[in-house]
């Protein structure tokens, strides 16, 4: 199995074409030796972290990017490589920064009309500005010589992508523990998501637990906040899931998908208070909650949608017997009960009125139509609820869902963001459980505070075993049942 090696032993950067590679430079290649040298940014310690309003902040901090020069780009400018390659600023920006040497070539500065050759090693140093983060700590569940589990806090993505380099799970443990220790991560969670990881602290250990997770036999256990009351029961979902669009990592239901399998289970259903309206189901006009104005218009969106007809809210465990992306969020969208804070699949703008409800087919809402809405809430609207994760962060920085507010950095004239809100830092989705199915390891994770009952009422705090679940594909996977259990009902069918 390969596996990638900590955050620091690779160079992020706003492009994902930007990659520091381990190769000796073509040795033919001779400098000029009237070009000035440049000293790169070097590694900062400690990590510039500040903690203020319940958020982790990053001090903006200078950064040097290195890629040695690629096959296509020989024989062509410096700037005609970064005006048709590296769009994230406007060309004049990287014209300026080649003259001043921001943007240098084998530690010198050459200007913009320099020809890129064979074995160039191209740095570029600018002003970061990272995104803020929660302040929650990395919870520990277990740790021995080989593995830490931790609990992943929600909105903290777990290696270092676009513009989140310190503020990267593999990075702020890095600053906890010391530089010398180097964490291998064994699965992986979406940025908005939290709950439990396996950081290894070896190659051979990351390999090693890397292989249990991918086994068959290895059950996972989520919870997930959806609106509505969900029914009662096992419900299991077989709906194929289908990848619509690969650069925004956007799936649905779709019957030409790829097979996935999802066993659901009420853990709790809390209804509106007395006296209190109800918690908006979905996001309406600019990702905001939609409240209709009056009992007219409230009977007529009744007829239209079914969501404001969902009451309250259900905590719902959720056992994956596949692992498609997004397959939990998709499953519960196309049941009628997507994740109450969802910005994506429970999003009226994106989705339509019936909110990908059992559209199998997309004849609510056809894939194009959803694309582009999506990409237009990035472009076009102040999209308060659109978060785009960590797949897209590289390609789509300019359409987050911080908004900027107006304010340029006094130092790289970088356009400044506000705060995150709540929404852009949690998902209601928690991977609360990894167990094997012959019962060799187990790790569970606190319930986090979205999945306890609200004050004032009664619910459960904590959630039972795993096997309720599990019987209700035991005959389609009989893989994650335990031995013990299959046993047992063999035992009782002879006798």
């Amino acid at each position: 199995m390969a596996l990638r090696r900590p955050a620091r032993w690779w160079q992020h950067s706003l492009s994902s074409q930007w990659l520091q590679l381990e190769r000796e430079p073509d040795r033919s290649v001779v400098p000029d030796p009237n070009a000035v040298l440049i000293t790169p940014a070097g590694d900062i310690w400690p990590r510039p972290y500040v903690f203020e309003d319940d958020l982790r902040r990053v001090q903006p901090y200078h950064f040097t990017y290195n890629t040695y020069c690629k096959e296509r780009w020989r024989g062509r400018s410096l700037i005609d490589i970064f005006e048709s390659e590296f769009r994230d600023r406007p060309v004049e920006y990287y014209r300026n920064s080649m003259v001043r040497g921001d943007i240098y070539v084998n530690g010198r500065v050459v200007g913009p009309d320099y020809i890129v050759r064979n074995g160039d090693l191209i740095s570029h140093t600018l002003h970061r500005h990272e995104p803020p983060v929660t302040a929650e700590p990395i919870g520990i569940i277990h740790e021995d010589d080989d593995i830490i589990v931790i609990n992943k806090p929600s909105g903290v993505p777990v290696h270092p992508a676009g513009r989140y380099n310190f503020n990267s799970v593999i990075e702020i443990m890095i600053a906890e523990r010391g530089r010398d220790f180097m964490p291998y991560p064994c699965n992986r969670l979406d940025r908005l998501t939290s709950g439990i990881m396996f950081i290894a602290k070896s190659v051979k250990a990351a390999e090693a637990m890397a292989i249990k997770i991918r086994g068959r036999t290895v059950r996972k256990e989520y919870l997930a906040r959806v609106v509505g009351h969900f029914p009662d029961g096992e419900v299991v979902c077989d709906q194929p899931i289908l990848q619509i669009s690969p650069k925004l990592g956007l799936n649905r239901v779709r019957a030409n998908g790829k097979s996935a399998r999802t066993v659901f289970k009420r853990l709790a259903y809390y209804p509106p208070r007395d006296g209190e309206a109800d918690e908006p189901a979905v996001l309406g006009e600019g990702g905001r909650p939609s409240t209709p104005a009056n009992e007219e218009e409230r009977a007529r969106d009744e007829q239209r949608t079914p969501w404001l007809k969902k009451k309250g809210y259900s905590i719902v465990r959720c056992l994956p017997v596949t692992g498609r992306t997004h397959q939990l969020r998709v499953h519960l969208q196309y049941l009628g009960h997507p994740i109450q804070n969802d910005p994506i699949y429970a999003n009226q703008r994106v989705w339509g009125l019936n909110l990908g409800q059992a559209d199998a087919d997309g004849s609510h809402n056809t894939d194009e139509d959803i694309i582009s809405r999506l990409n237009r809430m990035g472009k076009e609207d102040v999209a308060e609820a659109v978060v785009y994760y960590d797949e897209m962060v590289d390609r789509y920085e300019k359409k987050r869902a911080e908004k900027m507010t107006g304010e340029l950095c006094d130092i790289c004239q970088t356009p400044l963001y506000s705060d995150p809100g709540s929404h852009e830092l949690s998902l209601w989705l928690h991977s609360l459980r990894y167990e094997d199915a012959d019962g060799s390891w187990a790790y569970t994770s606190p319930l986090p505070k979205w999945a306890l009952p609200p004050d004032g009422m009664s619910g459960p705090t904590t959630v039972g075993g795993m096997e309720e679940l599990v019987e209700a594909v035991r005959d389609e996977n009989p893989e994650i049942s335990s031995e013990r259990r299959n046993r047992k009902m063999l035992k009782r069918v002879h006798s």
